[in-house]
């Protein structure tokens, strides 16, 4: 196959994907269901650790995978949204699916799905069953991402997958798993169109992948989120792991690379080292030992392992510092996309970033159904200028209404209609030195995947679909 025949074939398969987003969100297991039915179940052929929760949902997933792996398992890891390209999503033993694979697997399924339809032979795609008003099955993105998801791991060959939910999690497509341990990430405000308005609606979604005697790990969390968690957990008969409960950790040393820490739940481990920062990845990394040891059998991960495991676990766009040498100015990019994300971002801002900088330069760009004012109130003040963006996509706020926000809150900003305009702004402000600016670039996973292309990140235009 030739390159250009090859760049088409993938676009394609990409821009089919992307189109499946005109069906919407279906929050429901029905379609996935039936959709795995059609491909033979692939969800059984490998052993499974679930994860929700509103915030660390990737930390906690890459580091369970990396203890998986360096203790000799073959794995996957299914994480969304993707930063850069389409394959970030899926992974085995750490390798991003192929473009090429992306192609076949959907091809494949495509198929499946038109034959599985009504009356095959009158039907080319799936715009034509809805036109003619058959009963159509009709998968969402997320839903045939997830099975794509599935199959390929099974053709792999993966002895464990460690699989994030999209949204939700009651009725969210990945939630055909039955794992040998469910982990619950810190739980707050967000998705509310979908999810509820309260904490507790929000948390009782988050909570509906617990399963049947399967032991459970949680965060800390607000009593409220804890006592939602409670009562499914005893519903079904789930033991539950709480952080500050069962388990604990003891920073030792955190610093703009990594944090030294110690863990202890029945059995202690000191010395431990992970290369993300940030207070919460101490926690997010005792969230990963707690569920290794009670989703596996006594002995089966050694502690080297663990230790091996946590200090290779990478996470992108999650205070990822790309430090430029010679230069007058650094990046920070953090997908800090709700106010509680914020919030601990500029936690982590003050007490690692800021002493080594001369000035800060925030850009963000935030998506429209967000609270806007309050992922703002706790970065603005930390920065010695604001920019703010839209990153390509039709959900992103506007600049400007941003920028009335701000005024409001008592700031000057300034305002770009691109991420990589407003990072040559940002390199226009950090000026000559001698001391060195650090941009600081968040507010949306849209935002930073453009940085990090604008950045040079290897990708191809299509992968840039905005498929998040």
């Amino acid at each position: 196959m030739n390159t250009d025949t090859y760049k088409k074939d993938y676009g394609d398969s990409i821009a089919y994907l992307y189109g499946l987003q005109k069906f919407g969100i279906k929050l429901g297991l029905e379609n996935t269901i039936r959709l795995l039915s059609l491909l033979n179940n692939p969800q059984n052929s490998f052993r499974s650790i679930h994860i929700a929760g509103t915030n660390g949902k990737g930390s906690t997933a890459a580091m369970i995978a990396s203890i998986l792996r360096a203790a000799g398992f073959r794995v996957g890891l299914f994480t969304s949204p993707h930063l850069v390209s389409f394959t970030e999503r899926i992974r085995v033993d750490n390798v991003e699916i192929c473009e090429a694979e992306v192609v076949e697997l959907t091809r494949e399924i495509r198929n499946i799905i038109l034959n599985s339809q009504p009356s095959p032979a009158a039907i080319q795609d799936m715009d034509q069953t809805v036109a003619s008003g058959q009963q159509s099955f009709l998968p969402t993105f997320f839903e045939f991402v997830t099975a794509l998801g599935f199959l390929y791991f099974k053709r792999k060959g993966i002895e464990w997958a460690v699989v994030e939910t999209g949204m939700g999690g009651r009725l969210d497509a990945t939630n055909i798993l039955v794992p040998a341990v469910s982990v619950i990430t810190n739980i707050s405000y967000d998705h509310r169109e979908f999810l509820g308005q309260t904490l507790r609606e929000i948390s009782g979604e988050k909570a509906g992948i617990i399963k049947k005697g399967v032991p459970v790990v949680s965060s800390a969390q607000e009593d409220e989120v804890i006592g939602v968690i409670t009562e499914k957990a005893t519903e079904l008969g789930s033991s539950l792991h709480i952080y500050g409960k069962d388990f604990f950790s003891h920073p030792k040393n955190i610093d703009i690379h990594g944090i030294t820490f110690s863990y202890e739940g029945g059995e202690q481990m000191d010395n431990l080292r992970i290369s993300l920062t940030g207070l919460h990845q101490v926690e997010n990394a005792s969230l990963a030992i707690r569920a290794i040891d009670v989703g596996m059998k006594k002995g089966v991960i050694p502690s080297y392992a663990i230790r091996e495991g946590l200090a290779h676990a990478q996470w992108p766009g999650r205070l990822e510092l790309i430090e430029n040498k010679g230069c007058t100015y650094d990046y920070l990019i953090d997908g800090a996309h709700n106010p509680s994300a914020s919030r601990a971002l500029a936690n982590s801002l003050k007490k690692y970033f800021i002493p080594l900088y001369e000035k800060v330069v925030l850009i963000m760009g935030v998506m429209a159904d967000k609270d806007m004012e309050a992922m703002m109130k706790p970065l603005l003040p930390l920065a010695s200028e604001v920019i703010f963006t839209a990153p390509e996509y039709e959900r992103a706020a506007s600049p400007v209404r941003l920028a009335e926000y701000a005024k409001a809150l008592g700031v000057s900003p300034r305002v770009k209609d691109s991420v990589k305009a407003s990072m040559e702004l940002a390199r226009e402000l950090a000026g000559k030195g001698p001391q060195k600016t650090l941009i600081m670039i968040t507010g949306s996973f849209y935002t930073i995947g453009e940085a990090k292309s604008a950045l040079g990140h290897e990708c191809s235009a299509q992968s840039l679909a905005r498929l998040r």
